[in-house]
């Protein structure tokens, strides 16, 4: 049995990899065509964002009986084609839930009190008092979109304050619980203090969070994402800060996250973002704790070990 590795990850996976019996070639630079080209010989493969299995990858994949997905994201793997191959397919959304909900709890407080902003201004040699008055989480509403791994994790390190939040899930009911209530979208919109995004990206999520979107809720909102880039119209969210239907936002992901070959649309969009210092951006890196990267390897090997391979 062999597998393939096609991005970093903690030596505790190639370790029980190569203790089930598998010869694992670890190479985190391989690209998608270098994969595609070399992948007929695996049993296994192992990727995160850069690698799409798909169609034209299994066409190839001769041997392969599983992929495994670094973190949460499924647009990555086509799972109808995986299906029609015979290619059983998973992702590890335990291993970095809770990265993800203490970096949203960290961009929410961030926003919240103007620390980013007021930083840049002392190391600027101002010291700026008033403009940069919090505003404290205590009491507010917090509205989550999706409640799964990392929806419930975010209300979970929500639950030392005093505060209501609202979960909605189009395909997950009865989850309220004494922290939390479940919502409907309409309940979202009217009481929402602060909203989270935790969504997959699919189809039906993809420009959810547009001009209408935004301009549904009755106050001014705090947002975050920390899911997928495209699940939020960039140039929407620009509209509603600037129209103040957004107070501020934080954003872990974007639309194209390769910054250094933006579009002439995308770099307009970009450039409105980092000229913003009511939004704060972080490089995707939610999920990226030391503790998550063993913990995703934890979770892939249990995922293997499942399937019996």
């Amino acid at each position: 049995m062999r597998a393939l590795i096609t991005d970093d990850v903690h030596p505790l996976l190639i370790e029980e990899l190569k203790g089930m019996g598998y010869e694992v070639d670890f190479r985190p630079d391989i690209t998608a065509e270098e994969t595609a080209n070399n992948i007929a010989p695996y049993s296994g493969l192992i990727i995160n964002s850069k690698i799409f299995c798909g169609e034209e990858l299994l066409s190839k994949a001769l041997n392969l009986k599983w992929v495994g997905r670094l973190g949460s994201g499924m647009e990555v793997i086509d799972t109808k084609a995986c299906e029609a191959h015979g290619v059983k397919y998973f992702n590890s959304p335990e291993g970095n839930r809770n990265a993800v909900a203490e970096h949203a709890l960290g961009l929410l407080l961030n926003i919240l009190n103007n620390i980013t902003p007021s930083n840049n201004e002392i190391h600027q040699g101002q010291w700026i008092r008033e403009p940069n008055r919090g505003t404290e989480l205590s009491g507010k509403t917090v509205g989550i979109i999706a409640f799964g791994n990392t929806g419930e994790a975010f209300s979970k390190v929500l639950g030392g304050f005093d505060i209501n939040i609202l979960a909605y899930d189009k395909y997950k009911k009865g989850f309220g619980n004494d922290r939390v209530k479940e919502a409907t979208m309409v309940e979202i919109f009217a009481q929402a203090d602060i909203l989270s995004l935790h969504l997959p990206l699919t189809p039906e999520t993809q420009h959810l969070a547009d001009q209408k979107f935004f301009e549904s809720f009755a106050k001014p909102i705090y947002f975050i994402n920390t899911s997928r880039g495209k699940v939020v119209e960039t140039t929407a969210l620009l509209h509603a800060v600037k129209s103040g239907h957004v107070k501020a936002a934080a954003l872990d992901v974007l639309e194209n996250e390769k910054i250094q070959n933006l579009s002439a649309a995308e770099q307009a969009w970009f450039d409105a973002l980092i000229a913003d210092t009511r939004i704060l951006l972080t490089p995707h890196i939610a999920g990226w704790t030391h503790e998550s990267k063993r913990k995703i390897a934890e979770v892939v090997i249990s995922r293997v070990r499942a399937f019996g391979f």
